[in-house]
């Protein structure tokens, strides 16, 4: 069974950071690449970053590109998102979530396990 657990969201300023993590349980879960979404009210869910586990390969939406960045650890079964330099337009919350497939992809559709979604908050 899969089970992807977030943490590290919160309150922070403008022009401050924050690290999220992300705890992903399952046999074969490094097989899987790893996105991370995220959710205003009213709004579609829009994809922010993924990964594959080793690393190799790594894509950003343009919104957070030289911003944010993803990263994996196998050993730890853990998936992160640093994100630097926050706005307050990255108030949302962000989701974690596994691919249904072995490619990277930017489509929500194309991921089958998610997280609960943590909090992200940025003051002006």
């Amino acid at each position: 069974q899969v089970q992807l657990v977030e943490s590290g969201g919160g309150l922070v300023q403008a022009g401050g950071s924050l690290r999220l993590s992300c705890a992903v349980s399952g046999r074969t879960f490094s097989s899987y690449p790893m996105g991370w979404f995220r959710q205003t009210p009213g709004k579609e869910r829009e994809f922010v970053a993924g990964i594959h586990w080793s690393g190799s390969s790594t894509a950003y939406a343009d919104s957070v590109k030289g911003r944010f960045t993803i990263s994996a650890d196998v050993a730890k079964k853990t998936v992160y998102l640093q994100m630097n330099s926050l706005k307050p337009e990255d108030t949302a919350v962000y989701y974690c979530a596994r691919r249904q497939g072995y490619d990277l992809s930017l489509a929500r559709n194309d991921y089958n396990y998610w997280g609960q979604g943590t909090q992200v908050t940025v003051s002006s």
